[in-house]
Formats: structure tokens, sequence, C-alpha cells
């Protein structure tokens, strides 16, 4: 538990708080409004998400990991059944659209609450 303005927060997993994309601090107030816009704050806590960037992180990790699955998968099909290359369009093309988009949220809520539990901030020189 932590003291932040007289309210105690236990410490949170960021995996957790990720997943469900939730407030990195109190686990309660969401962390997006629209798809990927991250909330300038929590509607709970008040936690100022204002300067929290992901950049391309998030996309990075989807690329590897759809990539991996996908291409794996596809090359098990093409040995087991050689079907025509139009089958592996009908298949492929929507698995990388729907696994893409379903994992983005997550894992940009992920990299937000690990930027908060490590207190990433963006670097600055000092004078």
């Amino acid at each position: 538990m932590y003291e932040i303005n007289d309210h105690y927060y236990p410490r949170l997993s960021p995996l957790s708080t990720g997943v469900r994309c939730r407030c990195p601090r109190c686990g309660e107030g969401r962390v997006f409004h629209g798809f990927l816009q991250v909330r300038p704050e929590c509607s709970i806590c008040g936690l100022d998400l204002s300067e929290v960037n992901t950049g391309d992180g998030p996309a990075v990790f989807i690329i590897f990991i759809v990539g991996l699955i996908v291409v794996t998968l596809a090359a098990w099909v093409e040995l087991a059944y050689m079907p025509p290359i139009w089958v592996h369009m009908v298949l492929w093309i929507p698995t990388i659209l729907i696994l893409s988009l379903l994992l983005l949220r997550p894992f940009k809520a992920t990299l937000l609450s690990i930027q908060y539990v490590h207190q990433a901030r963006e670097g600055r020189v000092d004078d």
C-alpha cells in the first residue's frame, strides 16, 4: 500500500491492470476513451495520464506475436494440406486483422502500466 493525497492505493500488477485496460494506480478507472485514445486522467483516482506515451511499442510487440502465430499456422496448413493461395489469403488476412485489433489495447495499457510502475518519464537534460 502507498499513500497519495490521503488515499491509500494497493500495489497492482502492471499485467493485471493492463490486460483489463484499467488505471495502473487504483485498478478501477478506465484507461481509454475510444479505441486507443488515452484519457487525460483517471476518473476514479485522478491519476494524470496526459504525459504517458507508449510510442510504437505496442505495435512492435503485436507484429512479432501475431507474425509468429500466423507464420507458424500458415506453414503447418501448407505442409499438411497444400491448399491454393486463395485459401491462405482467406484464412490469414482476417486472422491477422482480428488478432492485431484484439491485442493492441491490452498491450498499450500494459506498457502504460509498466511506465507508471517504473516512473518512466520523457528524457530531460538537467541544467
